[in-house]
């Protein structure tokens, strides 16, 4: 497959023409926008040379995205994986345990084909590997040392395989070394890395294939951090279990959790957003709570304290969409504006500065075009589709 710009513009400009006269009002730029650190080639705009400002990513349109998952840990291995509208995925960025899926540990800073993925309904990355759902069966590749391809062994692949005893799955999480799957019964299961007790399990084992979370049950939403789990359930109530030192798991408590604890002070939930050590929630009225981990100011409330009970973020309104990544965090709002604040040394925020910013900052005005983010799993680079 070719990445020349022809492929790009003329995939884009099919897709702008098939959607007709309601993308009209779209903006000229269509790509799916990247920035913050490139060492790796994550921002896949062909070179590895780190952004201060949103870029586009190579022969990348928005019309041709439906999920985009950002994954690393650091500035060599951190990369990004697309789902298109086909059912097909696109990754590019870091290679080294083979997660960019094309049978190779050759990193590569533009997208190109996961190998033999068709048919595709969600992605999800983590530190160094990456899921897919297809047929409500769950695909990973890449890292493996704590069993999170769930295939009962911890041999590393750099092509998908699939994992063990799981069907029906609606929904793919993934955290730093471990994995959520959401079924279309509302159950959740879990498996790979397990020392902070991430897995929901009631205990801190690793485990190589995929287990129940006891008493979990009519769960809608999941959302993982590096190593602390989320889940909404139909009720409204929002659930947390795993690492807690910076109050991630907002139970008025700093004790690590290996079962499902209530976040406290939360109604009318539409949302639930884990970023690298932090937290969020989006109400139904556009309203945005955060809790967790705030040393670079990532929770936007203002301060650098952290907070172990959902806070407001003040001023921030009609939020439709959250990412975070290890100190820093996005978000859309309804008039498709990008904004981002926390740490910003390499530019993560997107505001053309180094400058870190304890409350919001624009880095894609309204009208962008843009309705979801992305955002490295406990690195530095931002993405905006």
């Amino acid at each position: 497959m070719t990445y020349a710009c022809g492929r790009g513009i003329a995939a884009a400009l099919a897709l702008l023409a098939l959607a007709g006269p309601a993308r009209a009002a779209e903006p000229r730029d269509p790509w799916v926008r990247a920035w913050g650190t490139n060492s790796a080639g994550q921002l896949g705009d062909g070179t590895t040379v780190g952004r201060q400002a949103p870029s586009g990513i190579r022969g990348l349109a928005r019309a041709m995205v439906r999920e985009l998952a950002a994954g690393g840990g650091n500035d060599g291995n951190s990369f990004a994986v697309a789902l298109l509208h086909d059912g097909t995925v696109e990754a590019w960025g870091g290679n080294s345990n083979g997660q960019l899926g094309d049978g190779t540990a050759v990193s590569r800073p533009f997208p190109a084909a996961v190998a033999g993925l068709s048919g595709v309904s969600r992605v999800a990355a983590g530190a160094h590997f990456a899921y897919a759902v297809r047929g409500g069966q769950v695909l990973a590749w890449g890292d493996n040392a704590f069993g999170q391809h769930g295939n009962g062994t911890t041999d590393s692949t750099s092509r998908p395989v699939a994992v063990q005893s799981l069907s029906k799955v609606r929904d793919i999480a993934a955290g730093c070394y471990h994995a959520l799957a959401l079924r279309e019964d509302g159950t959740v299961w879990t498996w790979g890395r397990n020392h902070h007790g991430q897995l929901g399990l009631g205990s801190t084992a690793d485990r190589t294939t995929p287990q129940r979370v006891p008493g979990l049950t009519d769960v809608v939403e999941v959302a993982v951090g590096c190593y602390h789990s989320l889940a909404r359930t139909a009720d409204g109530t929002v659930k947390a279990w795993g690492y807690n030192a910076d109050g991630q798991l907002g139970d008025d408590s700093t004790e690590h959790r290996s079962t499902p604890v209530d976040v406290r002070h939360l109604t009318a939930v539409a949302g639930i957003f884990a970023a690298g050590l932090h937290s969020f929630a989006v109400l139904d009225d556009g309203q945005v709570r955060a809790w967790g981990e705030n040393s670079q100011g990532q929770l936007g409330d203002g301060s650098t304290v952290k907070r172990t009970t959902p806070v407001p973020v003040p001023a921030l309104t009609d939020v439709t969409a959250l990412a975070g990544g290890y100190h820093h965090t996005l978000a859309v709002r309804a008039d498709g504006s990008v904004l981002a604040w926390g740490e910003n040394t390499v530019g993560q925020l997107g505001d053309g500065t180094t400058t870190n910013s304890l409350t919001p900052v624009v880095a894609l005005p309204p009208g962008s075009g843009a309705t979801r983010v992305a955002a490295s799993t406990v690195w530095h680079s931002s993405y905006a589709y």
